[in-house]
C-alpha cells in the first residue's frame, strides 16, 4: 500500500488498483486498429467515459453490439465479450471483425460452454442485463441469471445445476449464492467453476487491507462500472465511509472534514491517469486549507 503524506491527511492508494491487463490490452489493440483506419466499438470499450473520449479523439465511432449496422466497415467487439451468435451475425453482414474480448471472460464462455455440454441447467452469478452477462446468455438463452437469494427460484426444477459467474462479481458474494442453491435445491448436483477474474479479487482483497487503515475511502471509475460500484459497496460493509467517484471534479470538500487518512481504490477500467487526478486533487485541496486563515483560540 502506498502512503502519500500532506499537511492535513494521509492519502493510501490500495496495492492493487486500477485497470486490468484485460481491459489495457483491448484499449492498445484498438487504438492500433484506429491507426490503421476507421472502426467502430460496438457499445463501450470500457465502463469509463475517459477511454471512451481517449478513442473518439483517435475517430472511434459507435454502435450497438445488438444491432445491424456501423458507420465503418471495421467493428470491434468490447472487452466484456459478446455471444457467438453477434459475431457471426456481424461478420455475415459484410463487416471486418475485431474482437478485444478479455481472456478472462473467455473462460467463462468456456465454462459456461462445458456445463451446458454435460447436461447440466446452465446458472450465472451477475447482473442481469450488463454486457458481459448478455454476451454470456446470448449463445443460451435457458440460462439463468441469479444475484440475491431469491433470485434462485427463478431456476427450473432440475437434477443438475452447474454455475459460472461474470467476472467482475465479489467472490464472496458467488460463493455465498452457490452455497444457497445448494441448500434450497437438496438432492440437486451442483457444480460450480470459479470464474471470478483474478484482478477483480486482487482489487477486492486489497480493499479490505485500505478499509482497516482508512477512514474514507473514493471508489474511483465509470458511473456504470460494476465493479467500481463492487468496491465501494464492500468498502462500506466493511465499516468505511466510501464514495463511488467518476474523477477529481466529483470529490466534496466537506466530505474531507476531520478526515486523517483517505483510501483510493479504482475499477478494473479506470485510468492510470484517473487516479493521479483524483490524488493530485486531495493534495490541492490539502495544500489550501493549510493557507486558510486559523480561527483565533
Amino acid at each position: 500500500m502506498k502512503t502519500i503524506k500532506t499537511p492535513r491527511y494521509d492519502i493510501l492508494i490500495a496495492e492493487h488498483t486500477g485497470m486490468c491487463f484485460g481491459v489495457r490490452q483491448a484499449i492498445e489493440t484498438t487504438e492500433a486498429a484506429l491507426a490503421r483506419g476507421p472502426a467502430t466499438i460496438l457499445g463501450q470499450l470500457a465502463h469509463n467515459p475517459a477511454v471512451k473520449s481517449r478513442l473518439a479523439a483517435q475517430g472511434a465511432r459507435a454502435a450497438k453490439l445488438e444491432g445491424s449496422s456501423a458507420p465503418t466497415r471495421h467493428v470491434i467487439i468490447t472487452a466484456h465479450g459478446a455471444s457467438n451468435r453477434d459475431r457471426k451475425r456481424w461478420r455475415d453482414a459484410g463487416y471486418q471483425v475485431t474482437d478485444t474480448t478479455c481472456p478472462l471472460v473467455k473462460v467463462a464462455h468456456a465454462k459456461l460452454t462445458k456445463v451446458v455440454a454435460e447436461g447440466y441447467q446452465p446458472v450465472i452469478i451477475g447482473k442481469s442485463g450488463h454486457v458481459e452477462v448478455r454476451g454470456l446468455q446470448g449463445d443460451f438463452p435457458n440460462a439463468r441469471v441469479i444475484l440475491h437469494p431469491d433470485d434462485i427460484t427463478s431456476i427450473p426444477p432440475v437434477k443438475r445445476i452447474g454455475i459460472i459467474s461474470q467476472t467482475t462479481q465479489p467472490i464472496d458474494r458467488v460463493r455465498a449464492l452457490v452455497a444457497e442453491v445448494r441448500r434450497q435445491r437438496p438432492g440437486v448436483e451442483v457444480v460450480y467453476y470459479d470464474t471470478v477474474c483474478h484482478p477483480t479479487k486482487d482489487r477486492q482483497t486489497s480493499l479490505h487491507e485500505l478499509c482497516q487503515a482508512s477512514e474514507l475511502v473514493f471508489a474511483i471509475g465509470g458511473e456504470n462500472s460494476n465493479n467500481t460500484a463492487q468496491l465501494a459497496r464492500t468498502a462500506r460493509k466493511l465499516g468505511c465511509r466510501a464514495h463511488h467517484i467518476v474523477g477529481p471534479d466529483d470529490i466534496r470538500e466537506e466530505w474531507l472534514e476531520g478526515v486523517t487518512k483517505i483510501g483510493l481504490t479504482a475499477g478494473t477500467s479506470t485510468l492510470d491517469e484517473s487516479l493521479k487526478a483524483v490524488t493530485t486533487r486531495l493534495r490541492e485541496i490539502a495544500k489550501k486549507s493549510q493557507l486558510l486563515p486559523q480561527p483565533i483560540s
